[in-house]
């Protein structure tokens, strides 16, 4: 394939997708942004976990939620469970890598908590195990995976499943979904309590 084209047929599908997302999940987006809300609103903490670009999504989300999106405010309690070199080290060594993220969730988490498992198959052994060790501690969980997205996506308490079975279009639609949950819940918190935020542009 010439390669403009390659370049062309790149942006259709991630077009497509889109599409597929604006026309079918609006209402789970709403039902998470509410979960998150209500989450934050009552001193919970969001943890979140996944591998290699997954990974990196975690992280970037604990950084909207602790730092800003789009607004200045109070900070909110966040945790990505991929930055400790040392403990994930420690345990995939001495226990196994699968146990890499529910050890720190069994240590970590609680009910009133929610537990993120990103994983765009879906069938992540560590994610999955994750997820297991959240539900008996007590902790929502939530599901951020793509088509088909099993077993992970029906073993949390909610799921945004990305209109795709093609990796990087998955992982573009999970960035875009957490971009607009960052905006709908800072919208939601700062209604609740405006004193403590204050509208800034993003340099």
């Amino acid at each position: 394939m010439e390669a403009k084209e390659r370049i062309r047929a790149v942006i259709r599908q991630h077009l497509a997708a889109v599409e597929r997302f604006a026309s079918q999940q609006l209402s789970d987006i709403l039902a998470i942004a509410a979960t998150l809300t209500a989450t934050l609103r009552d001193g919970g903490t969001i943890y979140l976990c996944g591998n290699g670009g997954s990974a990196a999504d975690a992280e970037h989300v604990a950084g909207e939620l602790i730092g800003r999106f789009l607004q200045n405010r109070e900070p909110w309690p966040a945790m990505a469970l991929t930055t400790n070199p040392a403990i994930l080290t420690a345990v995939g060594n001495d226990f196994h890598f699968d146990e890499i993220f529910a050890r720190q969730v069994s240590a970590l988490a609680k009910p009133g908590d929610l537990v993120v498992g990103i994983s765009t198959s879906g069938k992540s052994p560590n994610i999955l195990k994750a997820i297991d060790t959240a539900k008996a501690r007590g902790a929502l969980t939530l599901a951020f995976t793509g088509e088909p997205g099993e077993p992970l996506a029906s073993r949390c308490d909610q799921c945004f499943r990305a209109p795709s079975a093609h990796t990087p279009r998955i992982q573009e639609l999970h960035i875009l979904a957490w971009h607009i949950l960052c905006e709908l819940v800072e919208e939601a918190l700062s209604h609740a309590d405006p004193t403590k935020t204050g509208r800034v542009s993003r340099s």
